[in-house]
């Protein structure tokens, strides 16, 4: 009688004690490790644990329940990122996903979190389809999208008599881009042409014919004259100067990149763009955390563009999941339609058409003899989220 009642009440105090009840929360992040965006992948992968560790004050749990990440790597081919998404859902049960480095693998996962009906988070893939005639109800997108890329270079090319050739990627990313910024001129009310545009495979080494092509569009045009690049990976801008636009007067417009790309173009004093993150532009208490830490873990090395943008995934799933009380599909999405949360580059706010995260965007110029390869940028301005006024491009 007397083990009967001790066995009775050992499980009463398992069944009060809610540490021992609880599963782990399961969040698979998918990334291209393998391919010619690992750089940005291995980026995103340290900012979303970091951003686990900052929203969570360290405890790595929301709610009782410990986080696990699940990493898996796409190799960036849109048919193993499906695989993986399908794999993270059915097999591990994850709650909610994260990913994936490239838009024509992020394209090819959408339709997996519909069939499982489970939350994806996309970052940092861009191409604006992700959350317009491609999206779905459970896709979330933390990552700035092409129309907010489109739109930030747009305020930068304004100029009265403007003549624009364009130079982009052959594929998703390349020629939403280009899309994205013929909009995002007329929607600022630019009075710029778009005279050429240039589309080159993503593999290519050498830009001689292409921006022979670009000269030849705009040499003779009176006015301001500037080649718009759209691109990913290792930068076209350093051949094409090579190539001597200035002997025809003409500009390049680089966009933003990453911090190795863009210390190869510290000789270009003057350069301009318009970039989703510099690890010294934002003023806030998540930005100095930021940097002070990955400082720490680096060696000194200051964030890059996506380590902030994989601190947002992992700040989003924690107000997120806060938020709903749990991990919940519906009540998730109820949730985190119109949610406010904190990043490095201050609050995003998830639009509730879409699910597209509203943010700043910077301008910025190029340093007169930059010291070092990391101190490069000067910022010219903030670019506020309500200045940008994003199309809604979901047709559901």
């Amino acid at each position: 009688m007397l083990r009967r009642s001790i066995i009775a009440v050992a499980g009463l105090l398992l069944a009060a004690s809610p540490a021992v009840a609880q599963q782990p929360l399961k969040i698979a992040l998918i990334y291209s490790k393998t391919g010619a965006l690992e750089a940005y992948a291995r980026q995103t992968e340290a900012g979303f644990m970091l951003g686990l560790e900052y929203a969570t004050k360290g405890t790595m749990e929301i709610g009782g329940r410990k986080i696990q990440v699940i990493t898996k790597d796409d190799q960036l081919k849109p048919d193993m990122g499906k695989a993986a998404l399908e794999q993270a859902y059915g097999d591990d049960k994850v709650d909610i996903a994260v990913g994936t480095t490239g838009s024509p693998i992020a394209l090819a996962m959408l339709p997996v979190a519909e069939e499982y009906k489970k939350i994806l988070i996309v970052e940092p893939a861009v191409a604006d389809s992700i959350t317009g005639d491609k999206w779905n109800r459970y896709i979330f997108r933390t990552a700035r999208n092409s129309s907010q890329d489109a739109l930030a270079a747009a305020a930068t090319l304004k100029d009265e008599g403007l003549s624009i050739a364009t130079l982009a990627q052959d594929n998703a990313f390349g020629k939403d881009g280009i899309a994205s910024l013929k909009e995002a001129l007329a929607a600022v009310g630019s009075k710029a042409k778009i005279v050429h545009e240039e589309f080159t495979p993503a593999a290519t080494t050498d830009f001689t014919a292409p921006g022979q092509r670009l000269f030849d569009a705009l040499k003779d045009k009176p006015g301001r004259k500037v080649i718009a690049v759209v691109w990913a990976g290792a930068h076209p801008l350093p051949k094409l100067m090579d190539l001597k636009p200035e002997r025809y007067k003409i500009e390049i417009a680089p966009g933003g990149n990453i911090l190795p790309v863009m210390a190869g173009w510290k000789q270009f004093a003057g350069l301009e763009g318009a970039i989703y993150y510099y690890w010294g532009f934002p003023k806030n208490p998540v930005n100095d955390w930021l940097v002070t830490e990955y400082k720490k873990k680096n060696n000194g090395a200051p964030p890059d563009f996506f380590v902030a943008g994989g601190m947002a995934a992992g700040m989003a799933v924690v107000a997120a999941v806060t938020k709903a009380g749990g991990t919940d599909t519906e009540k998730l999405i109820t949730a985190m339609e119109g949610m406010e949360f904190d990043t490095p580059k201050g609050k995003m706010t998830f639009r509730k058409e879409d699910h597209q995260a509203l943010q700043v965007m910077y301008q910025w110029r190029m340093k007169a003899n930059p010291a070092d390869n990391v101190d490069l940028l000067d910022l010219v301005r903030e670019i506020p989220a309500d200045e940008m006024k994003l199309p809604i491009k979901n047709k559901r």
